[in-house]
Order: structure tokens, then C-alpha cells, then sequence
């Protein structure tokens, strides 16, 4: 059975074995690893997982004014199978939640699973009435998740990233 926890440095294998599933680059959306995060060394992913959790606050507390994420890692039997961050600022080119599930555990429903399980928390943590869910127009796969989460097609947009699918869904 699958469960969404925080980032730990118990897991840097797991972590590893996920990130490195996916190849060269920066595209695992959900883990917010940067072109210059060290996760590869003890010292570096802790550094990195630090930076995960530094700013994450209880459902029901104040947000920080600072940007920050609450960050949960999809596992299940040790495994990192993807990750998934609810931004609690409003980004109009990221949205409010960004996931990504490693290739060799697609088509379990993952992604759909944690999607609903975080737009519970964008509920009772932000208290916000609509939340913007963003994918590329090409991943049809995301596209599903969200519709099938609730979200509200509203359009093709230009963005930082590049075109962007734009969907609104009612946590």
C-alpha cells in the first residue's frame, strides 16, 4: 500500500534508484531537485533534503512568508515511486501542485492517488477555493490525472516553462 511521507535521508538509495530511473536532467516534477542540488552524496542530499522540509509547517499554522513547498514522497515498501509538492504560493507557471511518478510504476493510479491526497492538504492548508494545475500540452497522461481529479480545462498558455495546459480544480 502506497503512503505519502516527508522527504528523509533514511531513504537516499531509494531516492537514488527513483532519480536515476529517469535519466539526465531535471524533470522528476514533485522533488524540486535544481540544476545545482547535490543529491548523489550523504552530505549534499541531506543538505538538499533540509532545504525540503525547512520551511514546512503544520496543517492550520501560518505559512511562512518565504516560497515554500510541503514536499511528500509516494513510497511504498522502501521504494520511492514519485514525489509531489504543494506550492503554498501561487505560481501562474508551476500551479499549486507539481508530481512526478518514476516510469516503472506508472499505470497504478500513483499519480491520480496522490493528486486527490494533496488537493485535501491545498484544502485545509491553504484554505484557497480553486487550485491551478499545470502540465505540457503533449502529456496526456498528467492531462488525465488532473481531469480525472476534477480539473477544469481553461486553456493553453505561453509561459516561462514554455506552452503550458492550464486546469483549475476545486479542492
Amino acid at each position: 500500500m502506497p503512503e505519502l511521507i516527508a522527504p528523509t535521508t533514511d531513504l537516499h538509495a531509494a531516492f537514488l534508484d527513483c532519480h536515476r530511473e529517469w535519466g539526465p536532467g531535471l524533470h522528476e516534477d514533485g522533488f524540486g531537485v535544481g540544476p545545482d542540488d547535490d543529491v548523489e552524496t550523504p552530505e549534499g542530499f541531506a543538505t538538499w533534503v533540509g532545504r525540503r522540509l525547512h520551511l514546512d509547517h503544520p496543517v492550520g499554522t501560518p505559512c511562512p512568508p518565504e516560497w515554500h513547498a510541503s514536499c511528500r514522497w509516494i513510497v511504498e515498501d522502501g521504494r520511492v515511486l514519485g514525489g509531489i509538492a504543494l506550492r503554498h504560493h501561487f505560481d501562474a507557471a508551476r500551479g499549486y501542485i507539481g508530481y512526478g511518478v518514476r516510469p516503472s510504476a506508472r499505470r497504478r493510479g500513483l499519480a491520480s492517488w496522490a493528486l486527490g491526497e494533496m488537493l485535501a492538504e491545498a484544502r485545509a492548508a491553504l484554505g484557497v477555493d480553486r487550485v491551478l494545475l499545470v502540465c505540457a500540452p503533449d502529456n496526456v497522461a498528467s492531462a488525465r490525472t488532473i481531469e480525472r481529479a476534477g480539473g477544469v480545462f481553461d486553456g493553453i498558455r505561453v509561459t516561462e516553462l514554455g506552452p503550458t495546459r492550464f486546469y483549475w480544480a476545486t479542492p
